[in-house]
């Protein structure tokens, strides 16, 4: 006795033919594939026509970069996910079709297909080249970010500590003989520090920390380098600073108790008043007396210090001296 599942059925046997028994070809229409191609060129002209990442919020990335650098990676960025989004629209179509198309219609048995090499080269061939193309865009990106220079046009020196920071203007790069300070800035729990750079000029950052690992993050730079202890110093740099303001900065590592009240703001200023204000520090005036010398605002706007609200309540027992 043979079980129902098992019936070899005499409608599951097809001829070889050319046509289905639709009337069909086996293979696309040119009609069909005409309809594809419109409908690729017609998002293609869609997608390029928009800003699509300000029409979809970033999709998620912070917009408003403020250097060539943090373009190059929100470009990266929509990019990638453009292409994420059209390789996912094409698999949820077939996925459709699939079920559309080859959904049960009665009870004969289906053609039973052992293997098609046009769609395993495709479904082995395509991931390959998606994931050469993103890798070399990514490639080509971080290598731009990571870019340094020997004589960049200035160089500040960062300095991380519980909890706060310090900034360093440096007469050139660490690694050249002739470098030392010649202006600095300390921040303290009662004033939040203002790191003053110019617009239009290449800027070293170089990274060191007196106790532990801290993080130095700028959000308009759309990107965060960590800030490490001992003889290691991490270096990077910006070609330029395209849009003058007041930027808040975070430390972004947690680093201990006060890590949340680590805060700096970025003050972003022309090549001119950058000029003025490192003469102003040479000649002894504090960082805030500098900024007013240029029209600035002489305290954070972006940021406020935080109530630390260290007492012997909050710091062993209160009636312990007593």
């Amino acid at each position: 006795m043979v079980a129902r599942g098992s019936e070899v059925r005499p409608s599951a046997v097809r001829q070889s033919s050319p046509r289905d028994a639709r009337g069909r070809g086996t293979r696309p229409s040119v009609g069909r594939l005409a309809g594809l191609g419109a409908g690729g060129a017609a998002l293609l002209a869609l997608l390029t026509g928009c800003d699509v990442g300000r029409t979809f919020d970033g999709f998620g990335w912070p917009q408003g970069g403020i250097s060539p650098e943090s373009h190059r990676m929100y470009d990266l960025w929509i990019g990638s996910t453009i292409a994420a989004l059209a390789v996912g629209v094409f698999v949820w179509g077939l996925i459709f079709w699939c079920v559309i198309r080859y959904r049960k219609r009665g009870e004969a048995l289906p053609v039973q297909t052992r293997f098609n090499m046009p769609m395993e080269f495709l479904y082995t061939i395509a991931p390959i080249l998606v994931v050469a193309v993103l890798f070399y865009y990514t490639a080509i990106v971080q290598t731009g970010v990571n870019k340094t220079s020997t004589n960049p046009d200035v160089t500040v020196e960062v300095v991380a500590f519980k909890w706060n920071w310090q900034f360093n203007y440096r007469s050139a790069p660490d690694s050249q003989d002739n470098a030392e300070t010649i202006a600095s800035t300390l921040g303290t729990t009662e004033v939040i520090p203002v790191l003053v750079l110019p617009t239009g000029r290449s800027i070293r950052f170089e990274e060191t920390s007196r106790d532990v690992i801290h993080s130095f993050w700028v959000p308009e730079m759309l990107f965060k380098r960590d800030v490490f202890p001992g003889n290691v110093r991490n270096v990077f740099e910006v070609t330029s600073l395209d849009t003058e303001g007041a930027f808040v900065g975070r430390c972004a590592e947690l680093c201990g108790t006060y890590h949340s009240m680590m805060n700096f703001e970025l003050r972003v200023v022309s090549p001119e008043e950058y000029d003025r204000f490192i003469e102003a520090k040479r000649g002894g005036q504090s960082t805030q007396d500098a900024l007013v010398s240029i029209g600035e605002e002489p305290l954070a706007q972006k940021t406020r210090p935080f109530e630390t609200r260290r007492d012997v309540n909050n710091f062993g027992n209160a009636s312990a001296g007593s």
